[in-house]
């Protein structure tokens, strides 16, 4: 009997499937994959014991998802998977595949990859306790949803963006109970501000807001925060929130030291939006919750303990 392959050993197989350079969903690598490993039908609809989806297609998917993480693959369309100039020239040096991978995933976690499973009961590992394997699994599997959540977002318009920005400091609690607390800003008039939002009834203190949906690596810079901080002065505000995807320039970062007491400028980059957007919940659904019990010490040690006969 043949063994349904692990996410890692899926990897360069399904790397190769993209050579030719056509985008595929992940349920399109199911066929063909199961060919390459000779699985049975069996195999194909094994699901996990917790009953959360089927064995194969989710490890599928997992590969898929570091491929990506790695940098091998891109993500034209949300769902969509093709192989890029990188990939390409890994497949021509197979032998440092897996080291590559796994050199990548280790980067973005700061962890030894784990192999993300959903019974989270297959994470092999002689140095951690299952507690450290469980944490280690989640955390793989937090750091492959926050690149999705910013995927996503790339792939809608600016203007919806600045929506979004404005949903999740409301989730987050600026504005409080305040009635249409929060404001997207005319879009052919903003004067250098996306969003508004306001902390009480009357409007005297207000949050300001400036969205930037920047791929990864165009770094927001000092002058577009200066271009924000005078639109502040211009609003009389003193408080501004930057949002971008990407990440900011450490002239950025410095800039928002020198500013004076009277202007407070926060800069939230792609991470951390993704990070707040997850932990808030903002379009986000919760697929499995896993309890950890423990013994309630309290409770048994109330109970009366067996006295030990003394042996003879």
């Amino acid at each position: 009997m043949v063994a349904i392959p692990k996410y890692d050993e899926i990897q360069i197989e399904a790397l190769k499937l993209l050579k030719d350079g056509i985008p595929r969903k992940a349920k399109e690598f199911i066929d063909p994959l199961a060919v390459v490993f000779q699985l049975s039908e069996n195999d194909l609809s094994k699901e996990y014991e917790s009953g959360n989806g089927m064995v194969f297609a989710d490890r599928i998917t997992w590969a898929l998802s570091y491929l990506n993480m790695a940098g091998l693959v891109t993500k034209p369309k949300r769902g969509m998977y093709k192989i890029n100039e990188l990939g390409l020239a890994i497949l021509d040096n197979p032998g440092k595949f897996k080291q590559y991978v796994a050199k990548k995933y280790k980067e973005r976690i700061g962890a030894q990859p784990k192999q993300p499973d959903n019974t989270l009961a297959h994470v092999e590992t002689s140095t951690m306790t299952p507690e450290e394997s469980l944490y280690a699994s989640y955390q793989g599997i937090k750091e492959t949803i926050f690149q999705e959540i910013l995927e996503t977002i790339l792939s809608k318009t600016p203007r919806e963006f600045e929506r979004l920005v404005v949903l999740l400091l409301q989730k987050m609690g600026y504005g409080g109970e305040v009635k249409d607390s929060g404001l997207v800003t005319q879009y052919s008039n903003d004067k250098g501000i996306d969003g508004i939002i306001k902390e009480d009834v009357l409007g005297f203190g207000r949050v300001c807001i400036q969205a930037k949906k920047y791929a990864l690596g165009s770094n927001v810079s000092r002058e577009e925060l200066q271009k924000f901080a005078g639109a502040l002065m211009q609003a009389q505000s003193s408080k501004g929130v930057f949002i971008t995807t990407s990440d900011f320039t450490k002239n950025a970062y410095d800039y928002t030291q020198t500013l004076n007491s009277s202007i407070r400028i926060i800069l939230i980059n792609g991470k951390q939006l993704a990070d707040y957007i997850f932990e808030y919940n903002l379009g986000m659904q919760t697929e499995k919750v896993i309890e950890i019990k423990k013994l309630d010490g309290d409770f048994w040690d109330e109970m009366q303990d067996e006295i030990p006969m003394e042996r003879k």
